[in-house]
């Protein structure tokens, strides 16, 4: 949604989608999305994909340290901005922008303070498409793994969860909607709990 806005608004040029990659399983960190798909959704956006590396359970210090690197190489290439999809933690859109003026570089939040059930609502009737990969098992229980987020899925959220997911209880894949070239095709595999806390359901491209 966030690059959604970006691009009906036109004030930036999009440059690349920035994500993290956690090298033990070669998926974005969190969500648990692999790599492929992801290349897939650069592909179908027409985005170029930049991947910053982690090691699993990385520290904050690593993390800021080859996220610095990757973004102080855009600097130099005259990108001044990074925007993010934060809505309303305060602490982390904080965190975002004291690490980008170490480098002079500005955090720009096109979603922040909307409601959420307003943005939740709008990525439903825009026609964007999502699946449910990873769920906090102490928010969600197991059975919102794979499921689409559709209006059915907002009605039956526990009122502790913020719709969005604002508050990590859950991450998905997004592979279709108005911003999209084509559909990224898509089966899924079998789920798995990690650290005793976190279901991760396996998603694999679909390639015709």
């Amino acid at each position: 949604m966030a690059l959604y806005e970006l691009l009906r608004a036109g004030d930036f040029e999009i440059v690349a989608l920035l994500t993290t990659i956690t090298e033990d399983y070669n998926r974005v960190s969190m969500h648990g999305v692999s790599t492929s798909l992801i290349d897939l959704q650069g592909k179908v956006l027409g985005i170029s994909v930049e991947k910053v590396h982690l090691t699993n359970d990385a520290a904050n210090e690593e993390y800021e340290e080859r996220l610095t690197k990757t973004l102080t190489r855009y600097k130099k290439q005259g990108v001044t901005s990074v925007a993010f999809g934060d809505l309303y933690l305060d602490e982390v859109r904080k965190y975002r922008q004291k690490n980008l003026a170490r480098i002079a570089m500005e955090a720009v939040f096109p979603l922040w303070g909307r409601d959420t059930n307003v943005i939740a609502q709008q990525f439903i009737n825009s026609a964007f498409k999502a699946v449910v990969t990873c769920v906090d098992s102490r928010a969600l229980d197991k059975t919102f793994i794979g499921r689409s987020i559709d209006k059915q899925f907002l009605s039956e959220l526990p009122a502790s969860v913020d719709c969005c997911g604002e508050n990590g209880e859950y991450h998905s894949f997004v592979y279709d909607g108005p911003i999209f070239n084509q559909r990224i095709s898509h089966q899924t595999g079998q789920v798995v709990l990690r650290d005793n806390r976190f279901y991760y359901l396996e998603l694999m491209p679909l390639f015709d």
